[in-house]
């Protein structure tokens, strides 16, 4: 069990003949079972073609019709994403992840809005994420798999250098992850951490949770304030930017602090006081969680 993909999962890569998207398919097929989940290819002026035995197809539509493709990875350019985020979105694929960074802010509104109209059943991850990974079984984005073990922790972050960070010390305790989850940076973006909360809480193969976060918006604070009264399992966090002033962009387009409480001290005090434990240190997460499982 894992949550949104696993070893039977089919992935069409979207910009698959770019540079981006031609090394990252092929580092995820190289990963456990990716030569059996990645499957299709989307270029529309190059469907018939292949990339190294993957077959592309001119559409979502067409690579999910001809393969049973039920999630698909984005590495097409800022200009063009939202178009491709939409286009698995209309096929109804099961999962969009989108990995492009520098999405505009109105393309993402738009995107949000179509999703909305259509009631769209389709998860959408990111973008400006570096995608998600259940040990062993699957890859799909730009983590490096190797730091990776299989276990029963879970992790859910806005950033993917610290989502590794995390990876690699709940690795080197020997506990493992069972899926790890990178939501992206960016201010207009798919699911939440609440969401993905919520699927580490009914998984059975998770038995406890590391949430990282950064400054700018509500999105952890909604989380904790749902764990507080919901979350069955241990939980520990950290908040990226404790020095960051206020009024400054930190990194992340969604890194901004606009008010009391999106800084990063009033996070980790609303998630302390939802019962989830939470340190400055990004050095001291995997110590931390171990203190509580």
């Amino acid at each position: 069990m894992s949550i949104l993909i696993n070893k039977d999962t089919k992935v069409i890569t979207q910009g698959i003949t770019g540079k981006t998207g031609q090394y990252h398919t092929r580092t995820s097929r190289d990963y456990a079972n990716g030569k059996n989940a990645f499957v299709a290819g989307v270029h529309p002026k190059k469907a018939g073609e292949n990339f190294e035995g993957i077959p592309i197809f001119a559409s979502v539509k067409d690579a999910k019709k001809e393969t049973g493709a039920n999630v698909s990875v984005i590495y097409v350019p800022p200009a063009g994403a939202a178009a491709a985020i939409l286009e698995g979105i209309e096929a109804e694929l099961d999962l969009v992840i989108c990995i492009t960074e520098g999405i505009p802010v109105r393309d993402m509104l738009e995107v949000k809005a179509r999703m909305a109209a259509l009631n769209s059943k389709t998860l959408l991850l990111g973008p400006n994420c570096p995608g998600l990974i259940t040990p062993d079984e699957i890859k799909i984005g730009i983590m490096p798999g190797h730091i990776h073990r299989k276990g029963r922790i879970g992790i859910v972050s806005r950033s993917g250098t610290l989502t590794y960070e995390a990876v690699a010390q709940v690795t080197e305790l020997g506990l493992g992850q069972s899926s790890a989850v990178g939501i992206g940076g960016d201010p207009i973006n798919g699911l939440k951490h609440i969401d993905v909360l919520k699927m580490f809480n009914d998984d059975p193969d998770t038995d406890a949770v590391i949430m990282i976060g950064e400054i700018g918006g509500p999105d952890e604070v909604n989380a904790a304030l749902w764990a507080k009264d919901n979350m069955k399992k241990p939980m520990v966090g950290f908040i990226a930017g404790v020095t960051a002033p206020a009024g400054k962009r930190m990194g992340h387009a969604g890194a901004l602090i606009s008010g009391g409480a999106d800084t990063a001290d009033a996070k980790l005090e609303i998630m302390e006081a939802c019962g989830i434990r939470t340190t400055k240190n990004p050095s001291e997460m995997g110590k931390l969680l171990k203190s509580v499982i």
